[in-house]
């Protein structure tokens, strides 16, 4: 790995989120590996409609693993919209792009030569991962565990990369959030946290941080100082996706920690209400006030975002039930 190249690596999967758009440009125009690196910085800073063009370009390359982690990037970035049936697909393909190149898909083994993480494995996991958090969404619980179980165990292997394991985390915390065992949620995405920081990812520590802090607030409801801390929590993942320009995590971000305050202000009150306290009142106020600042980010992050997005992508986000879209980005 050249300078270069290694920049552009730290850049999507490391402590250096930053790079100049220079060097971003001539990622686009380089070999498909740098490409698809490219693609995945692009989607990280919510610049959904440049990275399709380059993803839709890559998932055409003879190269199954190339092929298969840009169906898999660009089935995420779908999924970061909200459009799950339309990441679904995407992440289909890449399944079959990879197993296709490889023979069955179990029989792909972790291999650690490739710093950045094309790989056979990873885009096994990548696929597998993507498809479970798809079926999630859709309510396809029971498909869900499966799926995830699968893609536990293929992680298991020694060499597995960081990257990959850190996933499964994320989907095994989504999941247990999504069947209403919150507090099974937490151990998960505290892993996720301990392995992004150890490293230094920061995109991937954020993005760990926002689904612990969601399990933390769904795990202490009714107990006003562990929603406090969740809050804070959120609200750091916030300020980090906005230093970065991490747009694609700054809503997502901001979002739970409005939704943090809200559930802070909202424990708060009762106990005000039971105690009479003007103090108490004015702890109230303060936190709805800070809910209703973190809401506004929301909106204007994503109004950003929407600007920046291929037609397919806007319309994912349009019809979604978990992406609040304005009137006016309709």
């Amino acid at each position: 790995m050249n300078p270069v190249q290694r920049r552009v690596y730290e850049a999507a999967f490391g402590g250096d989120p930053c790079l100049d758009e220079e060097i971003v440009a001539g990622a686009e125009s380089g070999p498909p590996r740098m490409r698809w690196l490219s693609a995945v910085l692009n989607g990280a800073r919510g610049r959904y409609a440049r990275a399709a063009v380059v993803l839709g370009d890559l998932v055409r390359d003879t190269d199954p693993v190339v092929s298969s982690l840009a169906a898999s990037t660009h089935a995420a970035h779908r999924r970061q919209l909200g459009g799950h049936a339309a990441a679904r697909r995407w992440d289909a393909r890449a399944l079959a792009r990879i197993v296709a190149g490889y023979g069955t898909g179990d029989a792909v083994a972790p291999d650690g030569t490739d710093r950045c993480g094309v790989t056979a494995h990873a885009a096994l996991l990548d696929a597998r991962l993507g498809l479970a958090a798809d079926a999630l969404a859709l309510g396809r619980g029971r498909e869900a565990r499966v799926l995830l179980a699968g893609a536990e165990a293929a992680a298991s292997h020694p060499g597995t990369g960081w990257r990959s394991r850190v996933r499964c985390r994320w989907v095994r915390a989504e999941l247990e959030l999504a069947t209403g065992r919150p507090a099974a949620a937490c151990a998960p995405a505290e892993r996720a946290a301990e392995l992004s920081r150890e490293h230094g990812a920061v995109r991937h520590a954020v993005k760990s941080d926002i689904v612990l802090a969601s399990a933390r607030t769904a795990a202490a409801r009714g107990d006003p100082g562990c929603t406090a801390h969740a809050g804070e929590l959120a609200e750091r993942a916030a300020d980090t996706a906005e230093s970065y320009g991490l747009l694609s995590l700054l809503w997502p971000a901001a979002l739970v920690a409005a939704e943090c305050r809200a559930a802070d202000a909202a424990d708060c009150r009762d106990v005000a209400c039971r105690a009479a306290d003007a103090a108490e009142h004015g702890d109230v106020a303060c936190r709805a006030a800070d809910a209703a600042k973190h809401r506004h980010t929301v909106l204007s992050t994503l109004h950003r975002v929407l600007r920046q997005t291929d037609p397919e992508g806007r319309e994912c986000a349009i019809a979604s039930p978990w992406v609040p879209v304005t009137g006016d980005a309709r």
